[in-house]
């Protein structure tokens, strides 16, 4: 029995009971990015007022768009050097209604994009009659690295709006996970340790279950048949004590330390000898992560050396992305010119063997 429930006096009517609901309506957005990069910028200019280079036709939810770029300008202009650009809707019999930003980027990340076109509300594009936008700016000097153009294009298509009933919910925040954190803190307070390893000189504390879980190579060395479980110091020679300090955070924290402190090269080697660690102690996560710094930070100079540090410790995605990297046609004398190469032909000729390879695919595509 309710004891606050109250029962209606005689003659008064009970209140209805009232049922509240809510509906949504959502457009149904899909988005999409193209990059188009112009090659040898400077010989492209001349082609004549009016005559554009276009990019291949990219698709965005079905249909098709290309980016039209004018060298010259698409009509004469009586001041100024100019060029232009436009956005062409090239699919057949179709219509959409979508929004879109065309953006000038530096490669060398010193500048912001520039944004030579942009529609923020959706407009309607359509094959008949063919829908126009285009914009002229001048010569984009700034922008260009190694006579070379890079062209971003965003496109959101909308599509059928849906409408859905909702239903009243009740949300609590959860905290995120902070396991890594504390086992962070474990590994820099030092507490309970109960194995201790020299690295040249450095002494550094750790728990034997937490690297057996993280790595099969330390739990056969401390758990295994060959193992010692009474072992509580272990001699590591052939890392460097800041690697080997990289490689504890790595295996509690699941992330690399702040390498802010590094300049360039020092950054690259870290990492590559990161690697090397990472190989010797089967951490394939740690590996793809700086796998995935190295390929983002290839140039002519580095390619070579990291190829053959990628060979040798198995890291296939960063092989490919050198190979892929040395065999563009806009870089492959530029490598084959430099020091590295030659030191690469001499050592590992079997990589020159990849290399050739994988250019007379490129070549037969």
């Amino acid at each position: 029995m309710n004891l606050f429930a109250q029962t209606p006096i005689s003659g008064e009517l009970e209140m209805p009971r009232m049922r509240a609901s809510t509906s949504l309506c959502t457009p149904s957005v899909v988005r999409g990015t193209h990059t188009f990069k112009i090659v040898g910028y400077n010989l492209q200019r001349g082609i004549g007022v009016g005559r554009y280079l276009s990019s291949t036709p990219f698709n965005i939810s079905g249909y098709f768009w290309r980016i039209e770029y004018y060298p010259d300008g698409e009509m004469e202009m009586k001041h100024g050097d100019y060029a232009s650009i436009s956005l062409d809707f090239a699919s057949t019999n179709s219509e959409v209604r979508a929004s879109f930003e065309v953006r000038l980027v530096d490669q060398a990340k010193k500048l912001a994009p520039l944004v030579v076109l942009s529609q923020n509300m959706p407009i309607v594009f359509r094959t008949h009659p063919p829908t126009y936008v285009g914009k002229d700016f001048l010569q984009p000097w700034a922008y260009l690295q190694d006579d070379s153009l890079v062209i971003e294009c965003d496109i959101t298509v909308v599509e059928e709006s849906k409408v859905a009933v909702t239903a009243t919910s009740f949300k609590i925040q959860v905290p995120p996970s902070d396991l890594s954190n504390n086992l962070g803190e474990l590994l820099k307070a030092g507490e309970e340790t109960d194995v201790m390893f020299e690295v040249r000189g450095e002494i550094f504390h750790a728990h034997k279950i937490v690297l057996a879980m993280r790595s099969p190579v330390f739990k056969a060395d401390l758990f295994g048949r060959k193992g010692d479980r009474t072992r509580r110091i272990m001699n590591i020679k052939d890392i460097q004590p800041p690697i080997f300090r990289a490689l504890l955070h790595f295996i509690y924290t699941d992330s690399l330390p702040s390498m802010g402190h590094l300049d360039g090269d020092d950054g690259e080697e870290m990492v590559k000898h990161l690697i090397m660690a990472a190989d010797r102690y089967a951490m394939a996560r740690m590996k793809v992560i700086c796998e995935s710094i190295l390929c983002k930070n290839l140039n002519v100079q580095n390619v070579t050396t990291i190829l053959a540090l990628a060979n040798e410790h198995h890291c296939n995605h960063l092989k490919n992305a050198c190979l892929e990297f040395i065999t563009s046609p806009d870089r492959i004398h530029d490598v084959v010119a430099s020091e590295g190469y030659a030191q690469l032909k001499r050592s590992r000729p079997a990589i020159i063997v990849d290399i050739f390879e994988r250019a007379t695919k490129s070549c037969k595509i």
